[in-house]
């Protein structure tokens, strides 16, 4: 597994442009099987996960086609079914989280499928029972293998109901729609996930031909079709990589233009920096982030700590904690960083903690961190990348420390942000991979 070895303490200068949403596209890439039509979708990233799903999908018999370096051709028009009931199809679907989306899509295209308990970072307990519950209500048929390791699924036929999901889950939400949009009748979906991403796959259906109302909001309805047809679409900027590119603007007192980051999608993520004192300035569709020696965070109107924590949108993302929680730490002030969602997400702050940062692991959920204010700086240190999000935070940390920095078990950042060593060198980075 590849290293990363970081010179802290240069400072970042000129522009750059997020990559396409991971969070979409493995939704839009499942939602290829629901048609034996052409699906073109452009601004792929070109990271771990994406290229994962992109090679389950060949191995269940879907035509791909690469068209230029952020465009791929999908056209699902036979599904190898023994594939797709395999042991094969468990072993590669066991590391890739979003494997688990190809069960709705399946389910209504084939009436069948199996995927195995679900990989992926190892941020605390994530439950798919919201997947499961919604597709049984529609009708499917659900077994454990636990000799085999695997959810099976099966459904003679699919039939549309209502249902109250008992949480906003993301993946959840995109699994049950995908399943709906070919199920009889009409399904409704309450306390359905409503992020920008959902909206887009809710979008991209309705342009293949689905019938989905409610668009944005927390209430879908969605009257089942016949079949769908092909169609293009385009992937949103990914609003992670946003946050990632503010707080490591922040870090290092750079001046950076983040360009073309569909500002709208981003909800409160700007205005989340802006309370930690980061200058966050809009030009249009591009984010402009001047160079500040200091930053200091904001109270509540009564005086009491600030807090910041992760909610179902148009809440605050969890994925953007971790960087939110570096940010602070060189920060004038304190503020509590509440992780609701992931018992384990927060424990890579021993890391922080080693390299100088004032921070307090109240519980596995809550962290203050108290601002250094550039008083005293991160010292370098050796690490390794527990997860996606911590990785990235853990090299904000190391680009700013004094001294050099060495980040293990980074194919866990490689799996959601694409070249990112050689896109932050041609800022001013000093950053070397190496085996």
């Amino acid at each position: 597994m590849p290293s990363f070895i970081i010179e802290g303490g240069h400072r970042l200068k000129g522009t750059i442009e997020p990559q396409g949403a991971k969070n979409e596209v493995l939704q839009v890439l499942c939602a290829s099987l629901l048609t034996s039509e052409e699906v073109l979708v452009s601004n792929v990233p070109d990271i771990l996960d994406v290229n994962n799903l992109i090679d389950l999908l060949v191995s269940l018999g879907v035509g791909v086609k690469r068209i230029s370096s952020d465009t791929w051709s999908f056209k699902a028009e036979k599904i190898d079914m023994d594939f797709a009931l395999s042991s094969e199809m468990i072993r590669k679907s066991a590391g890739l989280r979003g494997s688990v989306m190809l069960l709705g899509p399946l389910l209504a295209r084939t009436g069948r499928t199996v995927v195995s308990k679900p990989g992926g970072d190892k941020i605390g307990r994530r439950r798919v029972d919201t997947h499961i519950n919604g597709l049984t209500a529609l009708g499917a048929h659900f077994t454990l293998n636990e000799e085999r390791g695997c959810y099976e699924l099966w459904a003679e036929k699919l039939r549309g109901c209502y249902m109250l999901l008992d949480e906003a889950s993301v993946t959840g939400t995109a699994n049950i729609i995908m399943a709906s949009v070919l199920a009889e009748g009409t399904t409704t979906i309450y306390n359905a996930a409503c992020e920008p991403y959902v909206q887009q796959l809710c979008r991209m259906l309705n342009n293949m031909g689905a019938d989905i109302n409610g668009i944005g909001s927390n209430l879908l309805v969605i009257n089942g079709v016949d079949r769908l047809k092909g169609t293009s679409h385009k992937i949103l900027p990914d609003m992670i990589e946003v946050g990632s590119f503010i707080g490591m603007a922040a870090m290092t007192s750079s001046e950076l233009t983040i360009k073309g980051v569909s500002y709208e999608n981003l909800g409160v993520i700007p205005e989340s920096f802006r309370r930690l004192g980061i200058r966050v300035i809009q030009k249009g569709d591009d984010i402009f982030i001047p160079g500040q020696e200091h930053y200091q965070i904001e109270s509540f109107i009564d005086g009491s700590i600030m807090t910041l924590a992760d909610a179902p949108w148009p809440g605050l993302t969890p994925d953007l904690l971790s960087v939110l929680l570096v940010t602070a730490t060189q920060a004038k002030g304190s503020v509590l960083i509440h992780q609701k969602m992931f018992e384990s997400r927060l424990f890579f702050v021993d890391n922080l903690i080693d390299m100088g940062a004032q921070v307090i692991l109240c519980d596995p959920h809550r962290v203050v961190v108290i601002g250094h204010d550039r008083h005293f700086m991160l010292q370098a240190r050796r690490m390794s990348s527990p997860d996606i999000r911590a990785g990235i935070a853990l090299l904000i940390a190391a680009m700013s420390a004094e001294g050099i920095s060495r980040i293990d078990n980074i194919g866990q950042i490689d799996r959601g942000y694409q070249d990112i060593d050689t896109r932050l060198v041609s800022l001013g980075a000093n950053i070397e991979r190496v085996e």
